[in-house]
């Protein structure tokens, strides 16, 4: 009968004490490792990061497509813009120009 009570008096709490450590420690890594944890945060920020410099891109892209498309308006055409327009649809250089062949990722 000592022993028994002895027995429980050393494992109930000692059980207790592995239950709720591993509770924790289960917890613990799901806060760091969890869909919703810290490290998924650090990749949302990264994420939101890397589309707000695309969005950025992208306006400033938009601006400039919107400022030529302003200079191409019928109350007031831009002639070198026209002429650059009607050259680079046609394919055709005149043979006294000089031209400049450049890599932009903007686009013509």
């Amino acid at each position: 009968m000592v022993i028994r009570a002895r027995f429980r008096a050393v494992l109930i709490p000692l059980a207790l004490y592995c239950v709720s450590g591993v509770s924790v420690a289960f917890f613990g890594w799901h806060a760091i490792n969890g869909g919703r944890g810290l490290k998924a945060r650090a990749e949302y920020e990264k994420k939101i990061a890397e589309l707000t410099d695309e969005l950025d891109r992208l306006k400033s892209g938009r601006a400039n497509w919107e400022h030529r498309i302003a200079l191409m308006r019928a109350e007031a055409v831009d002639k070198d813009l026209l002429e650059e327009e009607a050259r680079h649809l046609l394919g055709r250089v005149n043979k006294r120009d000089l031209v400049i062949f450049t890599n932009s990722a903007t686009g013509p």
